[in-house]
């Protein structure tokens, strides 16, 4: 189409260097904080959970491990919630290699 930006050749009038570079996205190796808001987006589509945060962040040698706090049963008071923390592993570039849930909670209880 003629007036989508990303289908315009690099350097051409109307486009910005982000949007040349747009097709190139999977040649380019993921940092820390790309790859954890990456696993967010995989693990939101897969499961329709609300995602709380990343509690961590790893590189691996495939790529990357993020651990993500999600909202698994809502209850009343939300103290009563229900949550899990999920493990997702991605590839350099953020394609979803895995994920699984490695545990279930009740919201506010601790470790030690």
């Amino acid at each position: 189409m003629a007036g989508d930006e990303h289908t315009r050749p690099a350097g051409e009038a109307g486009g910005d260097t982000a949007d040349a570079d747009f097709g190139d996205q999977d040649d380019i190796d993921l940092g820390a904080a790309e790859a954890a808001e990456v696993a967010v987006e995989h693990l939101v589509r897969l499961t329709r959970r609300e995602v709380l945060g990343v509690t961590s962040v790893r590189p691996t040698d495939d790529g990357w491990s993020a651990e993500i706090e999600v909202v698994e049963e809502t209850r009343v008071p939300s103290t009563a919630n229900v949550l899990g923390l999920y493990e997702v592993e991605l590839d350099m570039v953020g394609e979803l290699l895995s994920y699984r849930r490695t545990r279930r909670y009740a919201r506010g209880r601790t470790e030690w």
